[in-house]
Parts: structure tokens; C-alpha cells; sequence
């Protein structure tokens, strides 16, 4: 059957892969709980029934604040099929987000997991008068249990009505609005339309590598566009989705789930690296040195030439010796990991892809519902270092400026309440401004450069392109993140913050011993150690791109400290804010 609208995902599984009893699972009390088709509609169908005894209506706005989990799905199509508009949340955004997110989308209904979401939100709840209902999905709270919801709807079941209300829901309809993490200011909402999100699913889908049979482990967060419309294409394709646990328990997940697929962010890849790299230096002295000339083997893997019989020699031995090991430890079955969000660095793609681990890099925003563009199997479809070919269904040009620009049907309906925004952003001739950078190369592949707005200028009058810099440096096994300073300042400099699980595997081959991460980076060594790794990735810069000052940190970035946005990018003005002390000492 044709998907007009997403809930129509439903009806088509069911026509489709009626035999498939795991079409979503999660891990309840130390098994895993499986959700067929028949268990997925009648859980959705039950929700809207009960919404809709609560005088719920279409075109109200519902917020869904969760960790994944399959009652994230059976509200969201609940939702959809009649019209209401899903709002997903970040978990981990602050207090004054959720308060104006409430407000300006007049949020009436909260679906929350638990007593520890309700706690962030519950001091701002008078302070939302289009509040109606709050159900929670775990049993602990006191707040009303969707359970409570699913038997009403039971007994309130209108299939007449239901059935009214999903055939007046048209294609061209808001589907979704998703509040963008943002760098500054408040959040914006992306309206996306039910065809915005088809076109891309199903675009996504043609390249896809799996298929009915295959399962895919899901752990990035449902209220990303990218993770949520991922899940989209795999009820599409009859792909079972288990839901990981946490984000500490992914590496047991995989093992015990063997999935084909699973979607992750450059950083997670670079943790699962480290992580191998580290326990490789752990080897006695003829492992260790097979291992790293194992790794040495596969960082100098080249795609478009996998080099004479030699090198094919060498890497099938480092597969059968060391590779062999990496395939297990992620279930032993992947086809295919898709990686976005951010920029992958190629030295990572090349090891990966030489270890029979393909990484499929794309490149996509919010406003684009979300892919632009991504690698894949085809002809020409795969070239590491970039984001691959434009989606057939789009158009892709680079401005003067080399700002990326796109035009196509999943391109966003506009920013909710701010038409001023989104004329911003969509100019008359309908093409949308990323705000990112890049090339097209010869033969159509995206290469990402940077973000428009991020480039400054030093005092000299040159310009410089931070992001350029740190996904450079972050290659380093010793750097987790690193943000480049300099504005109209004489000189480059940077914040440090160590990857502290490397760092402190390194302190303990070395010998080196502290009670704490503050004494760990105020460490003469470790200071020294540090300006090595400045020292050899300035070489890939001209002089003024050069770092020639920099600051350590002694903890970790996250979106829980306030450095990062959900999505794991720099909050920079934040930055600048909170360390401005520090990034004073350094230009004095």
C-alpha cells in the first residue's frame, strides 16, 4: 500500500510482515520484552481512544519526554493518526527550555518516563495554563500511568470516529514539531510535514543494506529527527528495533542482540576505538605489536584503491588476526553503521571499513527531516571523507560563499510562530541555507568544510575556521573535545578536555599515579604529553591556524555540564561565557 501519511507505516507492516512477532523490544527486568504488529496497533489505536475521551483534539500540541522505548512509538503514531502533534524533548535540556518549549508550542498533554523527567519539570508546571494531562511510562510516579490511558481507551473504542480523523489527515499536514538543540538563544520549532518525513525515509530506505529478517539496535534519542526517522525506515523495511538499555550498556546490547544496522554519532565511534586501542596497549609485547601493526594496516586502507597484493594480503591477515575480534565485539552481524551528526574523521572511516565494519557517513539537519545526503552501496554511492551523494529527491548547490544550499520535498514547512525566521533560512526560490559549508566534488559527493558562522578573524586580519582545527585535533586519542579561540586576538588558542579513559590507561602504562583528574592535568608530564599532541597535528595548519596556546579542562563536556547541546555540538557562545576568565589568562 502508498504511505501518505507515517501512521500509514501500520497498516502497511501489517500487509507486509504479519509474521514478524518482535517488531519492537526493550529489556524489562532483565528480559527482553518483543511487541508484535498486532501488540503496536492495538497499543496505539487504545491511546488515541483514550486521548480523544479527554477531549483531545486535532491540531494540540503533546510533548514526549523519554529515553527510547517502544511506548515512545505507540504514542507518537497515536498521536499522529489523529491529527495531534508529537513535540519529542531532549531529557537533558535545562529547566528554563522545558518552560518556554511549553509555552510556545501550548503544549496540552506531557507524556514523561518517570519520577526522575517528572522532578525537572514539575516546578514549572503552574506556569503552563494550556497543561491538561501529564501520564508517565514507568509505574513510580504519582502522576497518571499511560496504562491508565490505554484502558480508557478501551473503553471508549470509536473505530467510526478514528478512522474519520486519519482520512482528513492529508500528506502536506504538520506532522511534527521538533524544538532544534540550538547553540544560542532559545529553541526553534521545525514544523515537518507527514510528506516532508516520507520522502526522506523512504529515499533513505533504497540504499539501505538490511532488510525484513534484520534487526537494529536504536540508542541515539527518538526526539532527534535522525535517530526518529531511522526508526521510521525500519518499520518500513519489516527491520526488528531493540531499544538499548542505556547508554552504558550498548557494548552488552549488541553483543546479545546481533543487529544488522544501528546509527551512532563520530564520538561514539571514536570511544569504541579508543577503548580497543587502549586495551591493545594492555597486550603482552608480540600481541601488542601484532595489534598495532594490525591497526597501522587499516588506517592506510584507501576505498577507491585497496592497493596491490601485498596490502590485500596484509589486511586479510589483520582481519583474520585482530579485525576478526572487533566484528565480534559489536554482535558479529553488521552490515552497515550509519554515522551523522557531526563529521567523522577519515582516518576512522578508513580502519573501520578496512576491519569489514562499512560506515556509512551522511550529512542532514533538523529543517531537512533530516538527510540531505549519505554514503552508500551503490555505484559511485561510497567515498570516505565526505557525506556522499545528495538524496535523488533533492538539489543540492553550493553558494558563492560556499554555503550549502538544498531544495526538495523534505525540506521543513517553516519555523512554528516565527515566519521571520524561516524567511531567514528559505529564500524565495525555495532553497533552504544550511548554514554549513562545503563542496561538491567531481563526482557529486558533499564534503563538509565547516559552519558559516563559525569562522573569525584574528587580529591580523586573517581568517580562521575552528571547526576545521578541532575535527583535526580530536583525531588525537588523547583529546575528547577541544574548542579553537582566537578573535580578534594576535594568536590561535584552544580549551582542552583529554579523553580521560585513554589518558588514563597511557598514566597507567607509564606509571604515573593521581588521586584525581585536577592533579592528573596539572601534571608537568601530562602538560608536556599534551603540547606533543599540539606540537604534531599544528603541522596540518599554516602558521596562523596554528595553536599556540591552550588550556586544559578537568572534566568532561556533556549537555548535562552546559558545554554541549543534546546533539553533542559546541554551545560556543556558552563557552565563552562561562570560561571567560580562562580564555583571558590565555590572550594576556
Amino acid at each position: 500500500m502508498e504511505i501518505k501519511r507515517i501512521f500509514d507505516l501500520l497498516p502497511h507492516y501489517r500487509a507486509n510482515f504479519n509474521n514478524n512477532i518482535e517488531v519492537l523490544a526493550n529489556k524489562v527486568n532483565g528480559s527482553w520484552v518483543k511487541y508484535s504488529i498486532s501488540d503496536f496497533i492495538d497499543s496505539a489505536n487504545n491511546i488515541s481512544f483514550g486521548l480523544l475521551a479527554l477531549g483531545i483534539k486535532k491540531g494540540d500540541k503533546v510533548a514526549i519526554i523519554s529515553s527510547n522505548r517502544p511506548e515512545w512509538n505507540f504514542v507518537d503514531l497515536a498521536l499522529l493518526q489523529i491529527g495531534v502533534i508529537p513535540v519529542p524533548i531532549f531529557p537533558t535540556i535545562s529547566e528554563s527550555d522545558y518552560e518556554y518549549i511549553f509555552n510556545h508550542a501550548e503544549i496540552s498533554v506531557v507524556f514523561c518516563e518517570g519520577e526522575e523527567l517528572i522532578s525537572k519539570i514539575e516546578h514549572i508546571l503552574p506556569q503552563i495554563p494550556s497543561l491538561k494531562h501529564i501520564f508517565t511510562f514507568a509505574d513510580e510516579s504519582n502522576y497518571q500511568n499511560i496504562e491508565e490511558l490505554i484502558n480508557l481507551g478501551k473503553e471508549n473504542k470509536d473505530f467510526a470516529r478514528l478512522e474519520a480523523l486519519s482520512s482528513g489527515i492529508t500528506g502536506n499536514d504538520i506532522a511534527t514539531i521538533i524544538y532544534t538543540s540550538g547553540t544560542t538563544g532559545y529553541q526553534k520549532g521545525v514544523m515537518l510535514s507527514h510528506a516532508n518525513i516520507i520522502s526522506n525515509f523512504i529515499s533513505v530506505s533504497h540504499i539501505s543494506p538490511v532488510k525484513h529478517g534484520d534487526r537494529a539496535i536504536s540508542f541515539l534519542p527518538l526526539c532527534h529527527a535522525y535517530e526518529r526517522i531511522l526508526n521510521y525506515m525500519y518499520f518500513y523495511l519489516g527491520i526488528a528495533v531493540y531499544y538499548a538499555e542505556n547508554m552504558h550498556t550498548i557494548a552488552e546490547n549488541i553483543k546479545e542482540i546481533q543487529p544488522g544496522i544501528f546509527t551512532t554519532v563520530p564520538r561514539m565511534l571514536e570511544k569504541i576505538y579508543d577503548k580497543i586501542i587502549s586495551k591493545g596497549r594492555e597486550q603482552n609485547y608480540i600481541k601488542r605489536q601484532i595489534f598495532f601493526w594490525a591497526v597501522n594496516i587499516g588506517e592506510n586502507y584507501d576505498l577507491e584503491n585497496s592497493g596491490n597484493w601485498i596490502y590485500k594480503l596484509q589486511l586479510y591477515l589483520a582481519g583474520k588476526l585482530v579485525f576478526k575480534k572487533w566484528r565480534e565485539a559489536l554482535g558479529g552481524n553488521i552490515k552497515v553503521i550509519v554515522s551523522g551528526g557531526a563529521t567523522l574523521h577519515k582516518r576512522l572511516a578508513n580502519i573501520y571499513t578496512a576491519a569489514g565494519i562499512p560506515i556509512l557517513e551522511g550529512y542532514g539537519l533538523t529543517e531537512t527531516s533530516p538527510v540531505i545526503a549519505v554514503n552508500s552501496f551503490l555505484e559511485n554511492g561510497r567515498k570516505l571523507g565526505t557525506v556522499g551523494l545528495p538524496l535523488p529527491c533533492m538539489e543540492v548547490k553550493i553558494a558563492e560563499d560556499n554555503e550549502i544550499l538544498c531544495k526538495g520535498p523534505n525540506v521543513m514547512l517553516g519555523y512554528f510562530k516565527t515566519p521571520d525566521l524561516t524567511k531567514e533560512v528559505i529564500d524565495e526560490e525555495g532553497w533552504f541555507h544550511t548554514g554549513d559549508t562545503g563542496i561538491l566534488e567531481s563526482k557529486g559527493h558533499l564534503r563538509l568544510t565547516g559552519r558559516k558562522k563559525t569562522m573569525f578573524k584574528t587580529s591580523t586580519g586573517k581568517y580562521v575556521n575552528p571547526e576545521l582545527i578541532e575535527e583535526k585535533f580530536k583525531e588525537s586519542s588523547f583529546i575528547d573535545n577541544i574548542i579553537v579561540l582566537g578573535e580578534n586576538q594576535k594568536f590561535v588558542a584552544a580549551l582542552i578536555i583529554p579523553d580521560f579513559y585513554y589518558l588514563t590507561s597511557y598514566c597507567n602504562v607509564k606509571g604515573l599515579s593521581f588521586s584525581n583528574h585536577i592533579e592528573m592535568i596539572d601534571n608537568i608530564t601530562i602538560i608536556n604529553r599534551f603540547q606533543k599532541e599540539v606540537d604534531k597535528y599544528n603541522t596540518f595548519f599554516g602558521e596562523t591556524e596554528k595553536i599556540k596556546k591552550f588550556e586544559i579542562i578537568h572534566f568532561e563536556w556533556t549537555p548535562l555540564t552546559g558545554e554541549l547541546t543534546p546533539t553533542l555540538k559546541l554551545k560556543r557562545n556558552y563557552i565563552y561565557e562561562k570560561y571567560k576568565e580562562k580564555i583571558d589568562r590565555i590572550f594576556l
